[in-house]
């Protein structure tokens, strides 16, 4: 038995010795001279990864992420090919911007999408712009999809004080329509994806849902230049079907990759994550600079329609060449049969060369969905309650605290403080918390540390409850007299929320078997969705208590 192995700090992955089947599970071979000695105990390791842990008594974690190995452990003809040049981690964090930024653009040119429901008129000087029935519960909708998506706007100022006081009178069930259009979508195809796991190869749901979105996105660019006051209606229309559309594509989109990113090490699935983290700082950097410089709307709407096809193109070139990669194809090779693990039978040549991940012949058309949440269900828990935590404070709450230096006339207390301390600081400490579990991946998946740790944000909903929220009506007082406390609560939100959510979506495909690693991704994805609607109806009750 070997007393102890090596361990360093990088992005290099081990690579498995050619040695006999019982050794595989203990030699790591590095091709870097400066290495630690470190007790074996403290390593938790999984057929994809090994990582390490400030305990060695988590031996749950460790059965927890051995198990897959010992089931499976790869033929001794083989061994692990190193991410070159960090590709494949580049390809997945890039994916992962594809999959949010287009969304968040959408939502950013709010601007632009109100002024096409004016009728692409302006009002004579003096007078009041007439707002069709259309705009106010469009306006709502916006601020809906605000608390569910976590996009980049400030909900509070999206809706009229008419409509809060009722005085606007848009057709009935217009706002319905809205908000089944974005969210009823999601969910379907949510459940749609993981029904089609085995059914449609993950290579066809990712290619075909990246082609839709580009081409939703093709159609709003051109609309952008295109005078649609005279069908203002119609425009409505193509508005909500594009909306549908988008919603259940990027759906597919981001469910899928994550589902492959189960077949690789943890790594890449972190990647994939802090892109979507990335999307979204980007996006808030975007609403500031057209914030600041206040151009035309829509020229601002042409630059975000533009930039989110020229992603989306890039995302199409660089999920292709994904399966270029050695490394890749080592992991996006189809599940070998047992006896192949055996050494009983050779390992087939063209399974190296698979460009995807494909069922087995004798698979079930549908996964089995009870072990996957039998083995998920504590990691589903974190997930679903760092998101509702998270979805009551950001952003119904945090998008109403107000600077108490307000009345002081400066732009940094009036126009920038909301955008700046509830948008880029947030998105920007969500994106350090994912990132950080590239190198450091503390507590493990069966600790039970972490769903301590999550509870612990409980304590987060009142700290924000007691800034200075407003408007205020049946709870008036106001105990963080500074404004320093909300730019360091929104840091604290943001990185606990990322490192957490991140740990626990990773772990997920991990602690079940190859086989089931996709759709696992799957369900982790089903459980942030169900987090997020919690959370969302639950701070509108919040903000009525305030």
């Amino acid at each position: 038995m070997v007393g102890g192995i090596v361990s360093f700090v990088g992005w290099m992955s081990p690579q498995l010795c050619p040695a006999s089947a019982s050794d595989h599970l203990l030699c790591l071979c590095f091709s870097v001279p400066t290495v630690a000695i470190v007790s074996e105990d403290d390593f938790h390791h999984s057929s994809n990864s090994t990582y390490r842990t400030t305990s060695s008594s988590l031996r749950a974690d460790q059965e927890a992420l051995l198990g897959k190995l010992l089931d499976h452990p790869p033929p001794p003809s083989l061994q692990r090919p190193e991410d070159r040049f960090n590709g494949a981690y580049i390809i997945f964090f890039s994916l992962g911007i594809g999959g949010l930024l287009p969304w968040n653009f959408f939502v950013t040119a709010k601007e632009y999408w109100i002024f096409k429901l004016r009728n692409c008129s302006s009002p004579a000087p003096g007078e009041e712009p007439e707002d069709s029935d259309i705009l106010p519960a469009m306006k709502v909708h916006f601020a809906l999809i605000l608390q569910s998506r976590k996009m980049e706007a400030v909900s509070n100022l999206l809706v009229p004080q008419g409509y809060k006081d009722k005085s606007y009178n848009p057709r009935n069930y217009l706002e319905s329509y809205l908000s089944i259009a974005s969210t009823v979508p999601s969910v379907l195809c949510l459940m749609a994806n993981f029904l089609l796991v085995n059914r449609v190869s993950t290579h066809v749901r990712v290619l075909a849902s990246l082609t839709i979105m580009l081409t939703i996105f093709v159609v709003m660019t051109v609309l952008v230049k295109v005078d649609t006051s005279s069908w203002t209606h119609g425009f409505f229309a193509v508005t909500i079907t594009c909306m549908a559309i988008l919603s259940g594509t990027a759906t597919i989109f981001n469910s899928s990759v994550f589902g492959m990113t189960g077949s690789f090490p943890m790594r890449n699935s972190q990647a994939l994550i802090s892109g979507g983290a990335m999307g979204g700082t980007i996006s808030a950097l975007a609403a500031l600079v057209d914030l600041a410089l206040s151009s035309n709307v829509t020229d601002s709407a042409l630059a975000f329609f533009l930039t989110a096809d020229v992603f989306l193109g890039l995302c199409v070139g660089l999920y292709l060449l994904l399966p270029r990669l050695e490394y890749s194809r080592y992991y996006m090779r189809s599940v070998w049969p047992a006896h192949v693990f055996s050494g009983e039978g050779q390992v087939p040549q063209d399974s190296l060369n698979a460009p995807l991940v494909a069922p087995g012949s004798n698979c079930s058309p549908t996964p089995p969905l009870r072990p996957i949440l039998k083995k998920t269900a504590g990691l589903g828990f974190c997930i679903i309650y760092l998101l509702f935590i998270t979805s009551i404070i950001f952003p119904s709450i945090s998008t109403n605290i107000v600077s108490l230096d307000k009345d002081s006339g400066s732009p940094w207390t009036t126009k920038f403080f909301i955008p700046l301390t509830a948008f880029l600081l947030y998105n920007f400490a969500d994106l350090c918390g994912r990132q950080i579990t590239a190198w450091i991946q503390v507590p493990g998946p069966r600790s039970k540390v972490l769903p301590g740790l999550v509870l612990l944000r409980t304590g987060l909903v009142p700290l924000f409850v007691f800034c200075n929220y407003q408007p205020r009506v049946h709870l008036q007082t106001v105990v963080f007299l500074s404004d320093i406390y909300p730019i360091l609560f929104s840091s604290l939100l943001g990185f606990s929320n990322g490192y957490l959510s991140t740990l626990a979506l990773i772990y997920g495909p991990k602690i079940v078997s190859r086989e089931l690693a996709e759709a696992t991704g799957v369900v982790m994805s089903f459980y942030m969705c169900l987090g997020l609607v919690f959370g969302s109806a639950c701070s509108a009750l919040l903000v009525h208590l305030i």
